[in-house]
């Protein structure tokens, strides 16, 4: 089910309830915008996934194990960078760049692609040495403040990769971030770690455990961000920028 215009949530609601009623797999995406999806929507939402029964704000009774199978078992939050947040996170690459900012149609295209090409908002891909810490200045209730995106995630996305497996691995303090999955008909894994400073031992040690784990076995593609000696690896970065600023078809 898709409810462009989800208010308070009763889409989602009855979606969850008809699949505890019957058994069913039914799915749903719900759009909203503004304070309301955090403050009505969401809310609504964790709390009939908790548990059916509510009253004045408590859980009448906790749920059953019939309707814990039954009931959902994930819901994905996913919030898209409004047009303000793009131009609060533009940087030019020197100070005459910011002329960019006068000009209209061709000029200004041209300026914000190369004046502005190592903006965080435009993929800085130099960062993605350190994925799990990439940041934007977002403004929320009267304040402009650096947070965290999941770069992961909506490199699964623009990849039109259907996750079957979400996986993280610990090498010792270093962390890995793999995902499994499909695109058309071929198996792709996509790993993520820290690479900043990393030394050749370093890409080496990273090679060894890769192969020890099997993180990319059974793959018809693998990516990683960054260098790597991993066999059959291929650098992300450059399909990561192709695929944020390729046009939409339809």
């Amino acid at each position: 089910m898709l409810d462009y215009f989800a208010g308070s949530g009763t889409t989602g609601h009855a979606v969850i309830n008809l699949n505890r009623e019957d058994g069913g797999r039914r799915r749903f995406i719900l759009v909203e915008m503004a304070d309301y999806f955090d403050t009505v929507l969401l809310p609504r939402m964790k709390k009939v996934t908790f548990t059916p029964e509510w009253k004045n704000g408590k859980p009448k009774r906790q749920v059953t194990a019939e309707e814990a199978g039954r009931g959902p078992r994930l819901i994905k939050v996913v919030r898209l960078e409004s047009y303000e947040d793009a131009l609060n996170n533009i940087a030019f690459d020197d100070a005459s760049g910011q002329r960019a900012m006068q000009f209209e149609d061709y000029l200004l295209q041209y300026m914000l692609r190369w004046e502005t090409r190592s903006s965080d908002t435009l993929l800085n891909v130099d960062k993605l040495a350190r994925p799990f810490a990439y940041q934007l200045h977002i403004h929320r209730d009267g304040e402009t403040r650096a947070q965290a995106v999941d770069i992961p995630e909506t490199f699964n996305y623009l990849l039109g990769l259907h996750v079957k497996t979400r996986r993280v691995y610990d090498d010792n303090g270093r962390r890995y971030l793999v995902y499994r999955g499909m695109v058309d008909n071929r198996q792709v894994v996509v790993i993520w770690r820290e690479t900043e400073s990393w030394e050749q031992a370093d890409y080496e040690r990273d090679r060894q455990f890769v192969a020890e784990n099997k993180l990319a076995e059974g793959a018809d593609e693998l990516y990683v961000n960054g260098d790597s000696l991993i066999p059959g690896a291929r650098a992300l970065e450059g399909l990561f920028k192709v695929r944020m600023f390729a046009e939409v078809e339809g």
